[in-house]
């Protein structure tokens, strides 16, 4: 074993396609959650922006299931949203898919490096947002689009801290949790 890699199980097609399929239903699932609070609260969707539900499932499966579970469920939980709910908005959605495809590639990816898991869960968060902001940027100026603006890449890391820290407090622990299982049976 090299210094720089750890030896996690390798997992089954299987295995990998229900922690996929389980990451795209929980990433559906908990922004519903947070705009019925931020409905029943009088803040709209503005629970999702500050905490980033759809987020940590796909960060998360893709440290625990490695990256074609994480990509998949990255770019379809997006999808799905937006097909039974009707987010996020058509104008963001090839955004958020892109974001969140990298998010969980960036993840599984990392899965076998050996770092802290905050800083692969960090690692993920910054190449995510790198990479939606670039296509915002071709889309916005290489391609004329005028239905999102380059400013909805700054104004959302603010509106995004807590979850942004949520994240990388919260996962770590699932992680560790769900790989040291077999020590706690």
């Amino acid at each position: 074993m090299s210094s720089i890699t750890l030896q996690k199980p390798k997992l089954s097609v299987k295995v990998q396609s229900l922690a996929a399929i389980s990451a795209v239903a929980a990433a559906v699932a908990l922004p519903q959650l947070f705009h019925a609070m931020g409905a029943v609260s009088g803040l709209g969707t503005a629970l999702g922006e500050i905490f980033l539900p759809m987020h940590l499932p796909v960060i998360l499966v893709g440290l625990l299931a490695g990256p074609y579970a994480g990509a998949v469920a990255g770019l379809l939980s997006p999808l799905c949203s937006f097909a039974l709910s009707g987010m996020p908005s058509f104008a963001m959605l090839p955004f958020m898919m892109i974001e969140l495809f990298v998010y969980g590639l960036a993840a599984g990816l990392l899965r076998n490096i050996k770092l802290p898991d905050a800083a692969k869960v960090l690692a993920a968060q910054i190449a995510g947002r790198a990479v939606r902001a670039v296509a915002i940027l071709i889309s916005v100026y290489g391609f004329g689009n005028g239905t999102v603006g380059a400013a909805v890449i700054w104004k959302s890391i603010p509106a995004g801290i807590f979850g942004i820290v949520l994240q990388l407090v919260l996962i770590p622990l699932i992680v560790y949790r769900v790989e040291n299982l077999k020590r706690y049976e």
